[in-house]
């Protein structure tokens, strides 16, 4: 078995978001029954540097794998390897920002299939970067959206990312100079954004609507402010160990005596059947996520199994 590494394009070339959500779907199933295993993010750091490593065995699929990435001033770089469980050969290595941007929005369609008060045509999002697309093609594939109102600092981005997601997706994109517009009355709301501090009023959460909250994976960083944690019925986590090492909006909130991680849950358990993710149509859910390898590992998989198809695409390494 040779190694046969892959670049962005033709990852891109190959996931679609519908596949995307199906996989991670299932890979959250397996944590929940079993059948696979996640190790949270460890940093290592030096000045304007950091090195992430994350990793996951996914006995479901043979295969386990990590990713990892580098962030400095200038750039992330993302790239994750596979191994087969049965030889411990290494399959592939993969460059994975795509690849990483198709499994993080995936992750919130998963939790608002599960999580979300149907049916939903409406949404605000805060944030107007590449991650913030993503969650946007994510949730237009999951759920019948009509309309979305994005809400970013930058009045000249929120209206490019209003131009050009609307015309990408076909559906009603308005950009919003209030935050307020982008929360109030609206069933669902993601946040994907690189803030340190919260973005919107948590009073203004309308009853049963859902919150996506995506962007801070740091202990020191929140998009959500305490209003809209206490405000809430019902705490998931995409991995309540990966949340307690980074989810700076529960972190804090808990340090401040607002949160209690002992109400939380892991939506693996959610759609395992083990927990209850939405007690009733009007509670205020919030689903927060920082990521999983599990996702990287099960996409990655789902990746080469399309890319086994197409011959053409990778080249062979020397191992």
């Amino acid at each position: 078995m040779t190694c046969r590494f892959y670049r962005e394009e033709e990852v891109a070339s190959l996931l679609d978001m519908a596949t995307a959500i199906d996989v991670v779907e299932e890979s959250f199933r397996q944590l929940g029954t079993g059948g696979a295993e996640n190790i949270p993010r460890q940093r290592a750091r030096a000045p304007g540097f950091a090195l992430h490593g994350m990793h996951a065995a996914a006995e479901y699929l043979g295969t386990a794998g990590w990713k990892m990435y580098s962030t400095t001033r200038i750039k992330a770089r993302f790239h994750v390897g596979l191994y087969d469980i049965d030889s411990g050969q290494m399959k592939a290595l993969i460059e994975a920002d795509t690849l990483g941007q198709i499994r993080t929005a995936a992750s919130s369609a998963v939790g608002a299939r599960y999580l979300a008060r149907k049916p939903i045509t409406q949404l605000g999002i805060f944030g107007s970067g590449w991650q913030a697309e993503a969650q946007l093609e994510a949730l237009a594939t999951e759920l019948p959206i009509t309309q979305a109102f994005i809400y970013s600092r930058d009045q000249e981005k929120r209206e490019s990312f209003a131009e050009r997601m609307g015309e990408k997706l076909q559906i009603e994109i308005v950009p919003v100079h209030d935050p307020k517009d982008a929360v109030e009355d609206l069933p669902l709301v993601v946040t994907a954004t690189t803030s340190k501090h919260p973005v919107f009023d948590g009073n203004l959460l309308a009853e049963g609507a859902l919150v996506c909250a995506m962007g801070a994976n740091w202990t020191f960083k929140r998009e959500l402010d305490v209003v809209a944690i206490r405000r809430a019925d019902n705490w998931v986590c995409d991995s309540i160990e990966a949340c307690r090492g980074e989810a700076g909006d529960y972190v804090l909130a808990a340090e401040e005596g607002y949160f209690d991680w002992d109400k939380s849950v892991s939506l693996a358990d959610v759609i395992a059947g083990q927990s209850i993710g939405r007690d009733n149509a009007d509670s205020i859910v919030i689903y927060k996520t920082v990521g999983l390898a599990i996702q990287d590992v099960a996409l990655g998989t789902k990746f080469l199994e399309l890319a086994a198809q197409n011959p053409e695409l990778g080249v062979d390494l020397p191992f």
